[in-house]
């Protein structure tokens, strides 16, 4: 697996394509707020929606999020369903850009079990934006085949690989009520 095309691409505050556990993705730098801009242009999604983060351990989440408002069992349940393919939203810390919570005073967040998606994370440093690469309300690609001619058109670099199979997204929960969103 070679992902230093997609490393560059994002170090240069480029726009990646990746297999996830489930669909492919699409990824930027969370920080860098022309790259987040540049991706929801790409989608055509209102940045009020907000983006979920991906990384390959929670340390890579810590500058996002603030788990202190949730309870130890909350916590614990969280931190149980990782590595693997379950978003969760948790309270945002003060310092979480608005380009990614949206209007939203959570945050959607995951631990992936992706090895590649692992390597692409530790390579780069910390957590990626993890969002569907597909146009808003079109299917999520679940093969680099089925990506849109007009995301493969808009991105750096495309990952090599496969997703996990699973046959849909991650799952989604909030964290604080325990709602089942996706």
């Amino acid at each position: 697996m070679d992902i230093d095309a997609s490393l560059a691409a994002l170090r240069k505050g480029g726009l990646i394509a990746y297999p996830t556990e489930g669909v492919w993705g699409l990824g930027c730098d969370p920080r860098d707020e022309a790259a987040v801009m540049r991706l929801l242009a790409l989608k055509q999604r209102d940045v009020d929606k907000g983006l979920i983060l991906i990384a390959s351990n929670e340390a890579q989440l810590a500058e996002f999020i603030d788990m202190s408002p949730l309870d130890a069992a909350t916590r614990e349940a969280v931190r149980a369903s990782w590595p693997g393919a379950n978003t969760w939203i948790v309270p945002a810390s003060s310092t979480a850009p608005r380009w990614i919570t949206g209007s939203h005073d959570g945050i959607a967040v995951r631990v992936t079990a992706h090895p590649q998606v692992i390597a692409l994370c530790v390579g780069f440093g910390g957590a990626l934006v993890s969002t569907s690469a597909n146009i808003a309300n079109a299917p999520s690609p679940c093969s680099r085949d089925a990506l849109d001619p007009r995301i493969v058109a808009g991105v750096d670099a495309i990952s090599p690989g496969e997703t996990l199979g699973r046959a849909q997204p991650s799952t989604i929960r909030d964290a604080r009520s325990g709602a089942l969103l996706r």
